[in-house]
């Protein structure tokens, strides 16, 4: 039996965590470095934090992927790594940079921003490091489309969209620009590749209009899977049903969020290994 909101505990961490079992590399591509935490071992998993960065929670999940037998890749895209998403005032913060910033173009339909062509050349670095078939990668929420984006990259076989947000201002909107998308179809169809996508069905951020339009787009290549809100867990800071994989997820056997983690790990094996 869940928990009422009432009652339920805390479904977010209000420590810091110290990711001291993940290696901080600075990575660059045309000039532009970032800092990248990487762990593990197996083929490479690209793990994109929502807002407002890499809290515990996405630290656990890309635990969780490493310990799976992969290679996990954290690109810090904005945030202070590691801090708990603990408070309203300061992920609003985050946010709001995010969306003033030139490279997420979160007020733009059809177009990823430039940062996607960073992703893109991360994903080709991941997988002349890591080896295996190729690379994976989950966004979730203001990252969520980016996974779609970055099979432009000929090493990307495993995409994950976890309640993808972007854009903001255009619930049936698609954050790719319209000949990216077809050149994504084109190679879905002609590799027989699938794209994996998950959101709550009361979720404010990312609506049914945004599933909608992915799976005209695609067709049978957008496997998405919707959730009930009250699968949700009721712990969670934000009360809107959004973080599938992390705050809102209860990890028990059997809780639908939880089935959610393994279906992404078996995705990431099937694909990858």
């Amino acid at each position: 039996m869940t928990a009422t909101t009432k009652d339920a505990p805390k479904a977010y961490a209000t420590e810091r965590d110290p990711l001291s079992d993940f290696t901080a590399r600075d990575i660059a591509f045309d000039g532009k470095p970032r800092k990248v935490f990487v762990a593990g071992s197996g083929p490479a998993v690209i793990v994109m934090a929502e807002m407002p960065g890499i809290s515990p929670e996405v630290a656990r999940f890309a635990r969780w992927v490493r310990d799976a037998g992969f290679t996990v890749y954290m690109p810090v895209l904005f945030g202070d790594p590691g801090r708990p998403a603990n408070s309203l005032f300061h992920g609003i913060g985050v946010m709001i940079r995010g969306c003033i910033s030139r490279e997420f173009h979160a007020f733009r339909s059809n177009s990823s921003g430039p940062i996607a062509q960073w992703l893109r050349a991360l994903a080709r670095f991941a997988f002349q490091e890591s080896g295996g078939k190729g690379v994976g990668a989950i966004g979730m929420c203001f990252t969520g489309n980016f996974a779609l984006s970055m099979m432009l990259e000929p090493a990307m076989l495993a995409p994950v969209l976890s309640q993808p947000s972007l854009p903001l201002n255009d619930a049936a909107g698609l954050h790719i620009a319209p000949d990216e998308l077809a050149a994504v179809k084109k190679r879905m169809d002609e590799e027989d590749l699938t794209v994996l996508a998950y959101r709550f069905a009361g979720d404010s951020f990312c609506k049914a209009a945004r599933f909608e339009a992915y799976q005209a787009a695609l067709g049978d290549r957008f496997v998405p899977t919707v959730l009930e809100d009250k699968d949700a867990n009721p712990g969670a800071l934000m009360k809107n049903p959004h973080s599938v994989v992390t705050q809102h997820l209860i990890n028990d056997a059997g809780q639908p969020t939880r089935k959610a983690v393994d279906d992404i790990l078996a995705f990431f094996e099937h694909r990858l290994k």
